[in-house]
């Protein structure tokens, strides 16, 4: 099993001829990632990487049969693109625009529920599990297949802590990036629960940051989990007011949205927190040894 994708995933790119689309059709492409479309407004016909265009997602869809779409659409065009993909029953989204506005993150976020999707992002850089599937920004000669599942706000993070584990001879199941922004389709407490389930995963990192209370929302679905989760928290001396990196990643003036605020809760639930992210691997591994 994987969470998500698994080898029946079928990928369309929405905006596969720009500069980013082509790099993450390359990546993904080498990866051996099923990508069965791409799309882009009056580039029908062409091909990238040996994918066929269409000039419509109906078109695309009729012809391919994709079941995930990878949306790397300007941020002014996402909102159509989102809903015409929601509109045709695509029920896995991974979003990767950044600087969406607020406003458009309701609106796509709203009707994601609506039609039961799950929608990754906005500014997610997507998901991959080693072996099954890629859909992400993430080269998958770095990923080395194991029983750990990663579920992530940040991309950057998230490719520290698959390092970290390379580098202690642990792999991963599968890495979940939910994205930064205030608003997501999806969150922790969505995507635990099928690490939960997973019979391909045996622990789960959760790496958060500061500002809103995602993490504090997981701590009721932790608590009943019977895989062990590890946390780093992003941002222990962020003055409050401070925006970090991501939209999402801003302290309210009450400070219980603070890194601090987040690790003593989490820890009163049972996760295994640390301060940084080296301390994660050495922690892991000791778990590893001893209850697995």
């Amino acid at each position: 099993m994987s969470v998500i994708i698994d080898k029946e995933t079928r990928v369309v790119i929405q905006g596969i001829t720009g500069s980013v689309g082509q790099c993450f059709a390359k990546k993904m492409v080498e990866d051996g990632t099923n990508i069965v479309s791409g799309v882009t407004p009056g580039k029908g016909g062409e091909k990238v990487y040996d994918v066929p265009v269409f000039n419509t997602l109906e078109e695309a869809i009729n012809k391919t049969k994709p079941n995930i779409s990878l949306i790397v659409v300007p941020a002014q065009y996402l909102k159509d693109a989102v809903f015409e993909t929601l509109y045709y029953d695509i029920k896995k989204l991974v979003v990767y625009t950044e600087n969406v506005p607020l406003h458009d993150e309701v609106e796509l976020v709203y009707y994601s529920k609506m039609k039961d999707a799950i929608m990754l992002g906005p500014n997610s850089p997507g998901l991959a599990s080693p072996g099954i599937a890629n859909v992400s920004d993430f080269n998958s000669r770095y990923l080395k297949k194991g029983r750990i599942g990663i579920v992530s706000k940040s991309g950057t993070l998230t490719y520290e802590v698959i390092d970290g584990l390379n580098q202690f001879g642990l792999g991963i199941s599968t890495f979940v990036c939910i994205g930064g922004d205030r608003i997501n389709g999806v969150d922790y407490v969505d995507i635990l629960p099928l690490f939960e389930k997973d019979s391909e995963t045996d622990l789960v990192i959760m790496i958060g940051e500061i500002g809103g209370f995602a993490e504090l929302r997981a701590i009721p679905i932790i608590k009943k989990m019977k895989k062990k989760v590890f946390s780093y928290i992003a941002g222990q001396f962020v003055p409050k007011g401070k925006k970090m990196g991501h939209t999402g990643a801003i302290i309210s003036q009450s400070g219980a949205d603070s890194a601090v605020s987040k690790i003593s809760k989490l820890n009163e639930a049972g996760v295994i927190t640390v301060d940084t992210i080296v301390d994660l691997f050495p922690v892991i591994t000791e778990f590893v040894k001893k209850e697995l």
